[in-house]
């Protein structure tokens, strides 16, 4: 807190803004608009300035809005009209409002010059006992009457500071208060027998701002208040979240109970992370409504990712690794007994009511792999899962029995696979990636046609850039045999195959151009491989 000083009270001629302040019955302040605590000062501009082209007219009081009763003073005002601060006074019975006092047409000193200075009076008027100034920035000034009862019943910090000063009429001085209308507002609360229904319509950062400046007089009953109020009201945006949070834990490492406001974002409660994400997974996974389950994964998948960013979800991920391919795995016994099902010799002869439900469940649990696969590739942690689809012969050979229409969503994994490993979001093993060319590139292709004209998210593109890039990543017999076997699939079917003609340019230079091993050799081999095929 700024330094206390302890001085006499002394008249002087200061100059006095005068600020609209209404005061309740109970005496209580209500806190000035913030116009007049601006750290900049600005050049006045009363109300009732007359024109220059016409006489100065005659003052007179409104009588529709309350207005502010303030004392006659006892000497004779300057030509400047400056009056004594101590002279200011404002009553409790009828709240009032100042009307701007127009100065006589004199010279006057720059604004910045001059000391800004506000003088309030709580409780009833000419009762007070002790003065509290407030030095703000630049030079501003609040001189605040108040009761020393009042201060000492509600203040740590004020009973303190008058225990240890003599008898008579004490003024505390306190400099270089970094928010002076709070520090007001804060002695204000002193005197309001109601402080939650004064802080109702508060904002949360002004009531923080108040928490912080309770804190510092040690004003429980306002510390007490102020929790009740965060606790209660929402707190919206992180950024407030975060300063509430910060606010309240600055609190409780002083021994503050604030237990009621931690619980919004913490629990006592100790569940195991994996049940919850697995239980979150399970219920995303088994909706059958398409718009809640496709904006839902979106949610999921974005909050995950944020998860994974974090420095402290190190320890936490390889749990929650082994609950996406549990999901995982039970997606793909779901979609080969569906597979096996749609397979029928009598499955197409079935009406289409019969056959709906089947083939709408196949596109489900293909979705539901896309996702997962999704997730883990943001985790790094999809290796096993090009594993375990590259080893899902069975379904590779049930996939020609199916009508195409049923069956192309389990070739967007694929391709989403090849998409991965191109671009180094999944590094499987040698083995790995030749098993998963061998069993699912075959069905890809015989999917191509479908999928660059019904599925709206398929970018051929891509697509072709990742299955040339992960070919290109085996030995160069593999790559060899992979691509001649393309090569005639390409030239029987042109556009409903994938174009691989760099991944097949890159193979030829490795292989003719530049290569490594001796090259008659190696062009032997080619040309009886061309002939055989």
């Amino acid at each position: 807190m700024a330094e206390i000083r302890v001085t006499k009270v002394e008249q002087s001629q200061t100059k006095i803004r005068n600020v609209p302040i209404a005061v309740t019955p109970e005496g209580f302040w209500c806190c000035p608009s913030p116009v007049v605590f601006q750290k900049t000062p600005k050049a006045p501009n009363p109300l009732n300035k007359p024109k220059s082209s016409s006489p100065p007219p005659k003052t007179t009081v409104q009588k529709k809005h309350p207005t502010m009763t303030e004392k006659k003073p006892t000497t004779t005002q300057t030509r400047s009209g400056v009056v004594s601060d101590d002279q200011q006074t404002f009553g409790s019975e009828n709240p009032a409002t100042a009307a701007p006092v127009a100065p006589e047409r004199t010279p006057r000193p720059k604004i910045e010059n001059v000391p800004r200075k506000v003088a309030i009076e709580f409780g009833e008027p000419g009762t007070s006992d002790m003065k509290v100034i407030l030095l703000g920035k630049q030079g501003f000034c609040v001189k605040l009457s108040v009761h020393r009862k009042v201060l000492v019943e509600n203040s740590r910090f004020f009973a303190d500071k008058l225990s240890e000063q003599e008898s008579g009429l004490p003024c505390l001085e306190i400099d270089d208060c970094e928010d002076v209308e709070i520090y007001v507002e804060t002695v204000g609360l002193m005197y309001c027998k109601e402080m939650k229904q004064r802080l109702i319509k508060q904002s949360v950062s002004r009531v923080l701002r108040i928490l912080k400046v309770a804190e510092l007089f040690g004003f429980n009953s306002c510390i007490q208040t102020c929790l009740e109020y965060l606790e209660a009201v929402p707190w919206v945006g992180e950024e407030e979240e975060e300063k509430v949070v910060s606010s309240v834990l600055r609190l409780q490492g002083e021994g503050i109970g604030v237990t009621p406001v931690l619980k919004r974002v913490s629990s006592d409660v100790s569940n195991s992370p994996r049940d919850t994400i697995s239980h979150i997974m399970e219920l995303v996974l088994k909706s059958n409504e398409e718009r809640g389950r496709r904006e839902m994964k979106s949610v999921v998948l974005k909050l995950l990712r944020e998860k994974n960013s974090l420095p402290s979800n190190a320890g936490s991920a390889d749990v929650c690794n082994e609950t996406i391919y549990t999901s995982c795995r039970s997606c793909l016994n779901s979609l080969l007994s569906l597979f096996k099902q749609a397979a029928e010799p009598d499955f197409n002869d079935k009406p289409g009511d019969s056959k709906e439900p089947a083939v709408k469940q196949i596109a489900i649990e293909a979705d539901n792999l896309s996702w997962l696969l999704e997730i883990l590739i943001d985790r790094q942690a999809a290796d096993e899962f090009a594993l375990m689809w590259a080893s899902q012969q069975e379904l590779a050979t049930l996939h020609p029995k199916l009508s195409i229409v049923s069956r192309y969503h389990v070739s967007c994994i694929t391709a989403r696979l090849f998409v991965g490993i191109g671009k180094g979001e999944l590094l499987p093993v040698k083995d790995t990636r030749h098993l998963l060319l061998q069993t699912w590139l075959h069905p890809l292709i015989n999917d191509y046609s479908w999928l660059q004209h019904g599925c709206r998210s398929f970018d051929r593109k891509v697509v072709e850039e990742g299955i040339g890039r992960t070919i290109l990543t085996l030995p160069l017999e593999d790559q060899q045999s992979i691509l001649l076997a393309w090569l005639g699939n390409f030239l029987k079917a042109g556009d409903n195959c994938p174009n691989l003609q760099r991944a097949f340019e890159v193979w030829w230079r490795r292989t003719f151009i530049r290569p490594y091993v001796d090259g008659q050799e190696l062009s032997s081999t080619v040309c009886g491989e061309l002939s055989s095929t």
